[in-house]
């Protein structure tokens, strides 16, 4: 049977500070479940929010849908991000995304589930490293 997720029938949560720096707003799309082990969430960044560097077991993909940000994997320098941008991330590559310091910026999170861990937080994203972005 086709599953309809009516808008506004999950709840939006706030973004747990032992993840997210800045205020940080999750919709939830979908969850994973017997027929695909893919999840989604609509995240709002504010300015300056961003999440903490973390990795997926089975990579994950951020399609931008407002504002400017960025993108940082482990020793690299971070990557502009703008609405319309699709980003690749691989499986278990240490990264951040968040907004810039003075605009918001909302993605759609896309992940999957291997063996029922879609995510593995890790240390915060220190002011000094988002402020090389700028």
């Amino acid at each position: 049977m086709t599953i309809i997720n009516k808008v506004g029938s999950q709840a939006s949560m706030v973004g747990p500070e032992d993840w997210f720096t800045g205020t940080v707003r999750i919709d939830p799309m979908f969850a994973a479940d017997e027929n695909a082990r893919a999840s989604a969430g609509h995240v709002t960044f504010e300015p300056g929010a961003r999440t903490a560097w973390h990795t997926h077991p089975l990579g994950q993909r951020l399609i931008v849908t407002s504002g400017f940000g960025y993108v940082q994997t482990w020793g690299e320098p971070a990557r502009e991000i703008r609405a319309g941008d699709v980003v690749c991330i691989p499986a278990h590559e240490k990264h951040w995304h968040g907004a810039s310091a003075t605009t918001a910026m909302t993605h759609i999170a896309i992940q999957e589930a291997q063996d029922g861990s879609v995510v593995e937080w890790l240390e915060k994203v220190s002011d000094e490293q988002y402020g090389d972005t700028e």
